[in-house]
Order: C-alpha cells, then structure tokens, then sequence
C-alpha cells in the first residue's frame, strides 16, 4: 500500500542529512575552484572544530548563542509566524542586560548579578518582539516586514545610545568593562582540557532550553495551542484557541529567546556592550530553525554544525590562504538554500523509494 507524506523519520531525519550532503558537495566544488583540496580542507576543519579539544571548546561557545536564536526562530514557527528579527531583539537584550550590569555589577553578589542579566535581557528582547507581535494579531501586519524593520531601528537606536554608554575619555564604541563579579563561569577553569576559551555555563542554560522547549512543545496544553495555530488558525479557533493571544505570546517568547543570546555572548565573552555585537547570530538563529526542522535535538546538532563552521573556517582560512573567509558565509548560505527553499527537494525520490521497498516486502 502507497503512502502519500513522508514517515516523520524521514522527513525529520533522512531529508535535512540530504540537503546538507547537497550543501557540502556544492561547498567541495567552490573550494576546489579556489585551488584547494575539499579533502584536506574537510579534515583541517573537522580537526580544528571537533577534534582539538580547545577547538571544539570554541565550537560549543559559538552553538550556545546559536540554541538561543535557532529556539527564537522556532517558537515563532510553530505558530506560523516567520520571526526575521531576532538579530534586533538579541541586540536589544544585550542592551538591557548591560544597564542591569552598569546599575548593580558593583553592589550585588554574582549569585544574583547573573539572573538579572538573564531577566533583564529577555525582557527587553520580549518588549522589542512585542510589537511585531501585536500588529500582527491585531492588524494584520505581516510579522516578516515588521520584523525586518524592527532589526534596522535597533541597529539605528543602539548607533544613538552606544554613546551614551562609552566612558569619559574613552574611543572605543563600547560600555565599560563589567566588574569580574558579572562574568559567567568559564567551564575552561573546571576542565583544562578545553583551554582558556571563552566556553562557559551559558552552554548549561542552552541545554536546559533545549529541553524546557522540547516538553512544552510537545508535552503541554499551550504547545498543542501553539502549533494549532500554526497548522490552522480556522481550525484552532473552532477548538477554542485564542488566535490573537497565541500569535503574541508566542512572538514575547520569541524575542525572550533572542535576548538570551546576548547573555553567552556578553557575559561569558567580551563583559562589556559593543556594537554589532551580535556579529549574524540572529539570522544563522533562521538556517538553525530551518535545517532543525524546530525539533529539539535538530536545534542542537544544527547549532553545532554552524559553530562548528565558524570556528573551523577561521583556521581553514589561516591554512588555506586561497579559501577567504567569507568562503564559509557563502557555505552558510548554501545550508539555508537546501535546507530552506529547496528543503522538499529529494521529497519525491525518498516517498518513491519508501513506497517502492514496502511494495516489495507486501
């Protein structure tokens, strides 16, 4: 007997592996244009990402921001909303997370330093989701065009107040450096192996989103509302899901999930705000969704892979002077491509294949 969908293994599994496979064979031909071996280019990438334990330690800093936003993307998903704007709301929630830093670092202990800047930074990141939130539930305003507008007025606001932030005397277009006592915990201080990276307990609290998403998706009342609504806002609202309320909470948790990324970012890294800061993570936060298929583990695999990317491409590019870096833009590029628009392309060939080995066992 013929299936016409895909069993959920496939689609959720076999099809992004496809479409990856389609990414790297397109990144190997690129990078053999350029003069380079795709083969000792994979291995140099993969020793530097994975291999080498301080490497990998740099691999895992770059994915725990990447959870946050590719969670950010995701929630917006499943309620059919496309959330562009998570570069904005992430930028908004590391301003919120500095002046929570400028006001307390001094007088408060790190035991309660770190939860503020975690409110601090999702509550601005849900403000700057907010409206989009609203305009779309209530007026009919397309998520995607406020959303964009809403990265340009944060990158615009944050030009303004950035100089507000820099200290008297001071060039560089930054705040101040946090006291010690705001920085996150390097998990580097606990394993030596992993060196003096970065990598710190903000890779813990990607985790635990990971799995607070991964049951409230699927194993609560307001998950079942969240993705109805996704699937079919007439159908949700005949069972009694309030639309309205769905499409903006879901957008305030969103952009919640988006201001977290500052906290890796800031915190466990750089401990002062500076300008584009956000450095892309945002948008990688899309290809994340996408290529996860908004699946927990999907989340993480995929934040992996792009930090392994950035992470490896930096020292391919050292290596390798004939592969620039923005070589590996170009390959993020590919992944979102594939994994994106041409997500549903091996669709048919694997439904026909599947199709064809139960005819053959019936």
């Amino acid at each position: 007997m013929k299936t016409t969908e895909l069993p959920r293994w496939a689609s959720g599994f076999v099809l992004p592996l496809l479409n990856l496979l389609s990414a790297l064979l397109v990144a190997a031909l690129v990078i053999h244009l350029l003069g380079e071996s795709p083969v000792e280019s994979l291995q140099i990438l993969i020793n530097s990402a994975v291999i080498n334990p301080e490497g990998l330690s740099y691999t895992l800093f770059y994915a725990s921001t990447f959870v946050f936003t590719g969670l950010a993307v995701s929630v917006a998903m499943k309620a059919g909303l496309f959330n562009i704007g998570a570069e904005g709301q992430m930028y908004l929630g590391g301003l919120g997370l500095t002046l929570a830093m400028l006001a307390f670092d001094a007088s408060l202990s790190p035991w309660l330093l770190i939860p503020l800047a975690m409110v601090a930074s999702a509550v601005f990141g849900a403000g700057w989701a907010f409206l989009p939130g609203y305009l779309q539930a209530k007026r009919g305003s397309h998520v995607v065009v406020t959303t964009i507008m809403f990265n340009f007025i944060a990158a615009s606001l944050m030009n303004y107040l950035i100089l507000k932030l820099i200290p008297e005397g001071d060039q560089n277009p930054a705040s101040r450096v946090f006291t010690e006592a705001a920085w996150m915990p390097r998990l580097g201080e606990w394993f030596p192996a992993l060196g003096d990276t970065p990598l710190n307990i903000g890779f813990f609290f990607a985790i635990a989103a990971l799995a607070i998403y991964g049951v409230m998706i699927s194993r609560s009342p307001w998950g079942y509302k969240l993705q109805a609504t996704g699937l079919n806002q007439h159908a949700a609202h005949y069972a009694g899901v309030r639309i309205s309320r769905t499409i903006i909470v879901a957008m305030l948790i969103s952009g919640a999930l988006a201001g977290l990324a500052a906290v890796n970012s800031i915190l466990g890294s750089t401990h002062y705000l500076s300008l584009n800061f956000p450095a892309g993570a945002g948008f990688i936060g899309i290809a994340i969704a996408l290529m996860g298929r908004q699946n927990p583990v999907g989340i993480f695999l995929s934040s992996v892979l792009f930090g392994a990317l950035i992470q490896g491409g930096f020292d391919l590019s050292l290596e390798k002077p004939n592969i620039p870096q923005e070589t590996f833009i170009f390959i993020q590029g590919l992944i979102i491509l594939f994994c994106g628009a041409m997500e549903n392309l091996y669709a048919p060939a694997v439904l026909k294949l599947i199709n064809s080995t139960k005819s053959r066992k019936g």
